[in-house]
């Protein structure tokens, strides 16, 4: 891709993830040997797929698997079905995960995954074939000890379903190779909604900080996937005006705020906004710009560039989308007085519970839906007060803090493992 900072898309995630790692290298001054070990990928993996379609023709779909780092713990992260995916976007993703569990105190490692496919024109059996056809080819790197996949973008927990059983089919019955499955193959209560729950807790207690009430606040959701639809439920719940919301197709906006239940079922009916009567239809794209408080992107990456910078109108921005914002467009953001809460930090909570997921499938002991609700927050809260903290100690931007706190335990890891070890 071209770098065009001023419109349209910059980058992928690898050079985003990059970029982003090296402004909070530099701060701490991290030696260049160091950098590329943190920098460079345990392991990739590309798979060719065929998979026989309904109609008979066979069609060969690409598949990947990255592994970014396990210094920590097994490799943890998600699997995409996009037409977009891309091994460069896969590799940033996974050292996203690597960066996430590390300042959110997983004892985890980060891994993605995906498969250039359009999720949208097939149908569930074939869906189920391209995914056992997928684990066949990545089989021996997966396992509860190795690296434990997730939900992603148009994966879910009937996916997920299929992966236990492909994976328990060649190594005996092993539900905690993958998190996110149904409750009744040992999936985790709150896991379906933990990343919009997490975003919510991150919102909620940035109004604390602000000492503002959320009934006091208006938020703008641009995506209503699982996770912008459960941010924008939550939030709601918790008194936050929903002025504007928007899918791949349509933006809905209603300055008196939606019925964010409403919007929900609408979708699920019928496949997406379109049509929605509960506000003024508009582009999809204006929703970034809406007038609000708090605008949260909660789709892919990039959506915040040069072309809508001097446009938005939010007086702080929560990333909860994984790299929504072009790393040539957020230095600028200042400037506005906008303020950014950083992916992983604030989308953290789909990790966590999925964490919390492993841990019951490894007890063989399910927790109460209370429990997982006690500890997200208290880990969610945890590593919002600590890059607060250093964020003000150093007068850097939140960004920097999360990244210094989190390459800072996986520093320590490696060299506490002999993994890397210091000139000094």
């Amino acid at each position: 891709m071209k770098d065009i900072s001023d419109s349209g898309f910059s980058t992928d995630c690898h050079k985003a993830s990059i970029m982003q790692f090296d402004r909070a290298a530099d701060m701490m001054e991290l030696d260049g040997e160091l950098r590329q070990w943190l920098n460079t990928s345990f392991r990739e993996l590309s798979v060719r797929i065929p998979v026989t379609m309904d109609d008979g023709c066979v069609r060969v779909f690409s598949g990947y698997r990255v592994q970014h780092n396990n210094v920590r713990g097994p490799h943890k992260g998600g699997l995409r079905y996009h037409p977009g995916v891309s091994l460069g976007d896969i590799r940033g993703l996974a050292a996203w995960m690597t960066w996430k569990c590390a300042l959110l105190d997983l004892p985890l490692g980060g891994a993605k995954g995906g498969i250039t496919c359009n999720p949208k024109e097939m149908s569930s059996g074939e869906l189920e074939r391209l995914t056992r056809e997928y684990i066949h080819g990545i089989s021996d790197l997966i396992g509860p000890s190795k690296d434990i996949p997730a939900p992603d973008i148009n994966t879910n927990a009937r996916i997920m379903g299929w992966i236990m059983d492909e994976y328990s089919r060649r190594q005996g019955y092993s539900p905690g190779v993958v998190t996110g499955k149904p409750i009744e193959l040992g999936g985790s209560p709150g896991r379906e909604d933990a990343t919009g729950k997490g975003v919510s807790m991150i919102v909620s207690r940035w109004a604390e900080k602000e000492n503002r009430r959320l009934d006091q606040t208006s938020a703008a959701v641009q995506g209503f996937g699982n996770v912008g639809y459960h941010a924008a439920f939550h939030l709601s719940r918790l008194g936050c005006k929903i002025v504007a919301v928007s899918d791949s197709t349509t933006g809905i906006i209603n300055k008196d705020g939606l019925d964010v239940e409403a919007a929900g079922r609408y979708k699920k009916d019928n496949g997406s906004l379109s049509g929605f009567v509960g506000g003024e239809t508009v582009d999809q794209s204006e929703v970034l710009t809406s007038k609000c408080d708090y605008l949260i992107p909660s789709a892919l990456q990039n959506a915040i560039h040069g072309g809508n910078l001097e446009k938005l109108q939010a007086r702080v921005i929560f990333e909860a989308a994984n790299g929504p914002i072009c790393p040539y467009t957020e230095p600028k953001l200042p400037e506005r007085g906008i303020t950014v809460l950083p992916d992983i930090l604030v989308n953290g909570g789909g990790v966590t519970v999925s964490y919390f997921e492993w841990v019951q499938n490894i007890q063989h002991f399910q927790w109460k839906d209370e429990t997982i609700q006690i500890e997200l927050q208290a880990v969610m809260y945890r590593a919002f007060d600590k890059v607060i903290a250093l964020a003000e100690k150093r007068n850097i931007s939140y960004r920097n803090a999360a990244y210094i706190l989190a390459i800072d335990k996986v520093v320590q890891a490696g060299h506490l493992r002999g993994i890397y070890k210091s000139r000094s």
